[in-house]
């Protein structure tokens, strides 16, 4: 009867060394995802939300199938932290993009021709330039530039390059600017979801 009583506790579902096993393993994983998701900013993707997201169908989950004596893995809390701070990193972003783009005089056109090059030359730096992090960023640099001339390049600034390449200079630092802004916010709510994970 003793024997029988260990093993029920053993493979119960509620408190056992299994479910803090598999929380780990869990945290471990959401770890590895998200911070795959944080170096997609550089992509001029969504990672960030899609990292909020992954962590919000987490806490779902876990309404689930854990009991009231198991800990959540986030708390709604520090989900709601994590969105104000993801707002927040578009804010910079647009921020910085716009102003960038309105310092170098540059027109719809050049502000266009810098969101596709930017994101077509980071797509295709990153396996030319086998860097982590850095040849995606040097690639969208460089993609943001060249797209901005082009643009510029199509509108009445074709007969003043002096002009074409200062739009295209302030596209690509506004870039730059609100890239690096959006990705430091999503590394902080990166330490901040991954600690909650972690930390019960």
């Amino acid at each position: 009867m003793g024997a029988a009583a260990a093993a029920a506790l053993a493979f119960a579902p509620s408190g056992g060394r299994g479910m803090e096993w598999t929380g780990y393993l869990l945290a471990l994983l959401f770890a590895g995802v998200s911070l795959a998701l944080v170096a997609s900013v550089l992509l001029g993707l969504p990672g960030t939300w899609l990292m909020l997201g992954l962590a919000v169908a987490v806490e779902v989950w876990d309404h689930f199938f854990h009991t009231a004596a198991d800990p959540v893995t986030f708390g709604w809390p520090t989900l709601i932290a994590a969105g104000v701070l993801a707002g927040i990193g578009e804010l910079l972003e647009a921020g910085a993009g716009a102003a960038g783009t309105k310092l170098g005089g540059g027109s719809s056109r050049g502000m266009l021709g810098a969101i596709v090059g930017g994101l077509i030359g980071a797509i295709v730096c990153t396996p030319l330039i086998p860097i982590p992090v850095l040849g995606t960023l040097i690639g969208a640099l460089l993609g943001t530039f060249i797209g901005a001339w082009i643009g510029e390049a199509g509108s009445i600034r074709a007969e003043d390059p002096a002009a074409t390449f200062k739009a295209a200079s302030g596209a690509a630092l506004g870039r730059l600017a609100g890239t690096l802004g959006k990705l430091m916010v999503a590394v902080v709510i990166w330490v901040l979801l991954v600690v909650a994970a972690f930390v019960p």
